[in-house]
């Protein structure tokens, strides 16, 4: 075998290091399209998570009035944008948060890939003590799970609207419907794209957009399990993706 010589190590070290700081995670998709079902790896370099981006002020107002009944200043504008360290997604099927005050919420993300753009299901699982510091701050605190499953987005993207999303929590063994509604209460991407990039951007490959929430049944709680879906009436299949939610006690 041909041994590297010094310089040959120090370029291959360098291209190592430089894949590492692009690279943040990695997720494992599992794809389905006209051609059929495939397994994608999918770098990623950018997380961004989409706030406020309801489609009617009267859904935006509710949600907005949702947090600030836990004390969360309004955003300064909507809808907003929000950077996330790409290492915080997830697939597993647990995550562990600090304390009691978190909880989960379903959202559309989008998965942008060499191959095009997918459409998945996850949740901005969020610590709402901490949003009253700052929400900023706040999408750092916990784990952002997402599905492993994806659809194309183009073969949903003229039907974005008839797409239903569904979470479920469960908490001292009841399992109850905590969101649910269809995604025209949401902007379509396409808008969310402009919004983000501006006019003609395409997403690169390595971002991970969560498209936005919407206002949940009662009030925002903690669970044990948290379930979410995404129904395609049009196509007639479903994602879903769940995870429980482990307690770390909050020591000083």
């Amino acid at each position: 075998m041909r041994r590297q010589g010094p310089q040959t190590r120090e370029l291959v070290n360098k291209r190592n290091q430089t894949e590492m700081n692009n690279v943040r995670t990695t997720l494992h998709l599992e794809t389905a399209d006209h051609v059929g079902a495939h397994l994608l790896d999918m770098p990623v370099t950018n997380l961004v998570i989409a706030g406020w981006t309801g489609s009617d002020a009267a859904a935006i107002e509710a949600h907005i009035l949702e947090l600030e009944a836990l004390g969360v200043r309004r955003p300064k504008k909507t809808p907003i944008f929000y950077r996330g360290a790409a290492t915080l997604l997830t697939q597993r099927e647990s995550i562990e948060v600090v304390g009691s005050t978190a909880s989960g919420e379903v959202e559309p993300v989008i998965f942008s890939t060499e191959s095009g753009l997918w459409l998945g299901v996850g949740s901005d699982h969020t610590d709402r003590e901490v949003e009253t510091v700052g929400i900023t701050i706040s999408k750092q605190m916990c784990a952002k799970p997402v599905s492993t499953k994806v659809w194309k987005f183009e073969e949903v993207e003229g039907h974005w609207n008839e797409l239903i999303v569904r979470s479920w929590m469960t908490k001292g063994g009841q399992r109850r419907l905590y969101q649910e509604g269809p995604l025209a209460k949401m902007r379509h991407p396409s808008q969310l794209f402009k919004l983000y990039g501006g006019e003609g951007y395409v997403p690169e490959p390595g971002l991970v957009m969560f498209c936005g929430t919407l206002a949940v049944h009662g009030s925002l709680e903690p669970a044990e399990l948290f379930e979410m879906e995404l129904e395609d009436p049009v196509l007639q299949r479903r994602l879903t993706h769940s995870y429980r939610v482990t307690e770390l006690p909050i020591e000083g």
